[in-house]
């Protein structure tokens, strides 16, 4: 009689492979819940002071009291903007950092911010977009009159960077860095251009342009953000079908192509995908930096470098620290909100260089 053969062992490989995949889905799952935390905790914050329990029967049972319309009418369009253009600025910023080879790259590399920030200026300076107005105290307040124009300039100042970079890359063939360059050049002539269209304005406008360029959420409205996040989800679906060319590129662009990678065809429109979502997202809400940065290298020490993972749990780490800015800013000398350009800036510049100083120190 014989013995049963015991039950052969998985190889510890494959074992190591299966448990590091779970924690790297746990990671997923742990960014998820604290995205919804902050997200319950943005419509908590503010001057009007409301306790959860509050918030969640304004939330779930819409009415006309006092809750519910800030909630609704206010708080709630605020978080889902957040979240959204978090969403949108942090993918650009995992996705540049990948095709261009770059890890300090972001929406702000290739000037696309710059750009729509050029392209509001000129709407509010020229076409009459930023006005005087009276607030609910009576005195005078600085105001955009309109949204729709600033939007639109935006979007083509965004968008009209990106042609420029497209430009560049079929015309000259040109490599990463070369892209990067012509980013850092472009970004400083539209910063110049901007200051050059203030310097010749009246005080209002002026005033209109620098209170756009703070960036705010409070200016978004329910058909920016269905477009926002049909925009988002639209990249997210592009960018998780190429994932695995995108895999490839972490052993360099030689070794990606002689693994099939359409190369030439990926790059361009992977930046043009990205200028789009940068150009919808500054356009909505102005000029908000480092997220793209901060959000993506925040993940990659969680799971690495496997976009499927990494994307993911970029886009919800962005919208997550966008969450978390939106509620200091409401918060730190409430009732008065700061700019929320202004806060990320704060926090993300100190993150950028010992970035650069630790990349240096590599070198």
């Amino acid at each position: 009689m014989t013995k049963p053969t015991a039950k052969p062992q998985r190889p510890a490989s494959t074992a190591d492979y299966h448990r590091h995949t779970l924690r790297k889905y746990a990671v997923l799952l742990a960014a998820f819940l604290l995205l919804c935390l902050c997200f319950l905790g943005s419509l908590k914050a503010g001057s009007a002071e409301m306790g959860m329990g509050d918030v969640l029967r304004a939330l779930l049972h819409p009415s006309g009291e006092r809750d519910s319309l800030i909630v609704w009418n206010i708080r709630l369009p605020r978080a889902c903007i957040a979240v959204t253009v978090g969403m949108c600025l942090a993918m650009c910023g995992a996705i540049m950092q990948n095709v261009l080879r770059n890890p300090l790259a972001s929406s702000s590399t290739l000037g696309v911010s710059q750009g729509a920030a050029f392209g509001a200026a000129v709407a509010i300076v020229y076409f009459g977009a930023g006005a005087q107005v009276n607030n609910v105290s009576g005195d005078a307040a600085v105001s955009i009159s309109n949204p729709a124009l600033v939007t639109a300039f935006a979007f083509l100042g965004g968008m009209g960077t990106t042609l420029v970079i497209m430009f560049i890359s079929r015309a000259l063939n040109a490599g990463p860095a070369v892209l990067v360059l012509a980013g850092v050049a472009l970004s400083a002539m539209f910063s110049a251009g901007t200051s050059l269209v203030q310097y010749f304005a009246d005080d209002i406008k002026v005033a209109s342009v620098v209170y756009w360029t703070f960036g705010s959420l409070g200016r978004a409205s329910w058909t920016q953000i269905f477009f926002t996040a049909g925009i988002a989800a639209a990249a997210f679906a592009y960018f998780m079908y190429n994932r695995w060319n995108y895999n490839a590129f972490e052993a360099g662009t030689d070794a990606a192509k002689s693994l099939g990678v359409p190369v030439p065809v990926l790059v361009p429109i992977s930046l043009l995908v990205c200028a789009l979502i940068s150009a919808v997202s500054v356009a909505f809400v102005g000029v908000i930096s480092f997220i793209g940065l901060v959000a993506s290298h925040i993940i990659r020490r969680l799971v690495g470098n496997d976009m499927r993972f990494l994307l993911p749990g970029t886009a919800l780490c962005g919208a997550t620290l966008l969450l978390l800015a939106d509620i200091a800013a409401r918060t730190i000398i409430s009732p008065v909100v700061l700019p929320i350009g202004a806060v990320t800036s704060i926090v993300g510049a100190p993150i950028f260089l010992f970035l650069l100083l630790k990349r240096r120190v590599r070198a």
